[in-house]
């Protein structure tokens, strides 16, 4: 009977004890358990980290910087270790969110969203979550070189080794197709999506699966250096891209009074003032970008560009003039220098005051300005270039027009707004600058890679950073191009490199600190990110 009843009293004890532990249990999640939630509930998220996130990290934080290295942007004060072509490497993690945008914003959050969407067969999430994660390993490859690929998203690891460039560049192209494969299963989008998506392309599948085949175009675009270049390829999938302004993939901004719903680069967040010169603030327009479209650049020399105004800021003088690298705004004549780039004058004094509203703000400073990802222009300048290459001029010229077209287009069309009376693009002007044969030659006989890579560059302004910083380090910044003998980025110059450059240009991004200097540091030994040149190697996708 004792053992009975000790039986009984054991059971009864098990039961109580279980029934607790479940109860803490569901009171009291394991921090390190997933928390299964809807696929549509995920995705806004992950498509505001393609622009920045929440907090200000993404792409658009390090193009502050980059836009230095290809010249769309110069500091205010001289001294800034990027108009210099240096990095800035320490535990403040300054040009890093490019990292933490694929590892971290997007990372987890796309993968759990594609293999819950998968369960439910819900293959648009799939296949846009594939779509922006091709894009995304793109962006970082081409910003790093070796990075972590394989056991990426391995939570049981607690080291991770790095892959070669070339895994990389397998892995974009393998889920961009995965992208298009699950794309083209949908047949009716699950109800919540366009919802989830009203702030990128609005639940349009077709839509999605032109901005899949743009990430194919830059993939195979890219291989330029390479025997293995593919023209063919760049251009077939380049005219399965976008091609309208209604299908240009962009980021969208609310732009309420939640500091996150508006664009990184409005008024409202203030991240273009301030006065450092290695902080990110304090950016005004470059000399660089300013000369090719005022017409003092060698390649359009006399040439006036109409698209001047709808990017730039003018100055007192009703000019357009930019700020030297490494020589800041105090060398500049007062009536001379440039607005902010949200409209506030410096003559006759610098101000660095954002202003309280984005009413003279003009492109990509409003504070609900929509922030392009991929463009048609981008598409077809890709499409120009391989046509070039593969020998076809005709093709190339067509392709080259339809690019300072479609570009024309989308500053009319979506950033048509405080443009300076008198400076409005018109059918007149525009016309003008495309009969002006210094900008499209008579024939394709005339048409120079100079040509085709500086309206690229143009198109890409202030947006296209990341993508026009890998396009001038496949032309190694100045090479010259074989038909005229002239740098293909005409009157591009670096005036000096910091001393750890040992006088090369910077060409990868060293690893982020906060991560792998922390908790990674021999993988970063294996790879020869510790040493103080790093950043000067060359990209694998650059090489022959």
């Amino acid at each position: 009977m004792k053992k009975i009843l000790f039986a009984i009293g054991a059971f009864l004890f098990f039961l109580q004890i279980t029934g607790c532990s479940k109860k803490i249990d569901e009171a009291y999640l394991s921090p390190n358990t997933y928390t299964k939630v809807a696929p549509h509930e995920l995705l806004p998220q992950i498509i505001s980290a393609m622009a920045a996130n929440y907090a200000g990290h993404g792409p658009l934080n390090d193009m502050r910087y980059v836009g230095a290295y290809i010249r769309n942007f110069a500091f205010y004060n001289p001294g800034s270790i990027f108009d210099a072509m240096g990095y800035n490497l320490g535990a403040g993690d300054v040009a890093q969110s490019t990292w933490r945008m694929h590892y971290y914003d997007i990372g987890q959050n796309n993968q759990r969203m594609m293999e819950w969407a998968a369960e439910e067969e819900k293959w648009e999430y799939v296949g846009v979550g594939k779509a922006i994660e091709a894009w995304s390993w793109m962006v970082l490859t081409d910003y790093y070189g070796q990075a972590i690929v394989t056991p990426a998203f391995n939570t049981d690891q607690l080291v991770f080794p790095y892959d070669t460039e070339e895994t990389a560049y397998n892995k974009i192209k393998q889920t961009a197709f995965e992208a298009l494969e699950n794309l083209n299963k949908v047949s009716s989008p699950d109800a919540n999506f366009a919802t989830a998506d009203e702030f990128f392309y609005k639940g349009n599948i077709e839509h999605w699966k032109k901005f899949a085949n743009g990430v194919l175009a830059r993939y195979y675009n890219h291989f330029s250096n390479k025997a293995s270049y593919k023209p063919d390829s760049a251009i077939y999938y380049a005219d399965r891209a976008m091609s309208t302004v209604d299908e240009i993939a962009s980021v969208k901004f609310a732009a309420t009074n939640v500091s996150a719903t508006n664009n990184f680069w409005g008024p409202f967040r203030n991240n273009f003032t301030g006065t450092s010169t290695s902080s990110p603030t304090a950016i005004r327009q470059n000399a660089y970008i300013a000369n090719i479209l005022n017409g003092t650049n060698s390649e359009f020399l006399g040439v006036e560009d109409p698209r001047a105004w709808y990017m730039l800021r003018g100055n007192s003088n009703g000019t357009i003039v930019g700020v030297e690298s490494s020589l800041g705004q105090g060398v500049i004549p007062a009536a001379d220098r440039p607005e902010t780039f949200f409209g506030v004058s410096q003559n006759p004094s610098a101000s660095n005051t954002a202003p309280t509203n984005d009413n003279n703000c003009r492109f990509l400073f409003k504070n609900n300005s929509p922030m392009p990802i991929l463009t048609p222009t981008e598409m077809k300048f890709i499409k120009a270039e391989a046509a070039f290459r593969k020998g076809d001029r005709a093709t190339a010229l067509q392709a080259y027009i339809e690019g300072i077209n479609a570009h024309f287009d989308m500053l009319t069309t979506v950033y048509n707004q405080s443009i300076p009376e008198g400076k409005e693009i018109t059918s007149a002007n525009k016309a003008a600058y495309l009969a002006n044969p210094l900008i499209v030659p008579a024939s394709g006989a005339g048409l120079t890679l100079s040509k085709i890579m500086m309206q690229k560059y143009i198109a890409m302004f202030g947006f296209g950073i990341l993508e026009t910083w890998l396009d001038m380090r496949r032309y190694h910044y100045t090479d010259l191009d074989p038909q005229t003998g002239k740098q293909v980025y005409a009157d591009f110059a670096v005036e000096s490199l910091p001393d750890y450059n040992n006088g090369e240009f910077i060409y990868r991004y060293y690893p982020r600190y906060n991560s792998e200097y922390v908790w990674n540091l021999q993988s970063l030994r294996d790879i020869g990110a510790t040493e103080n040149n790093y950043h000067t190697r060359k990209l694998w996708i650059v090489e022959p």
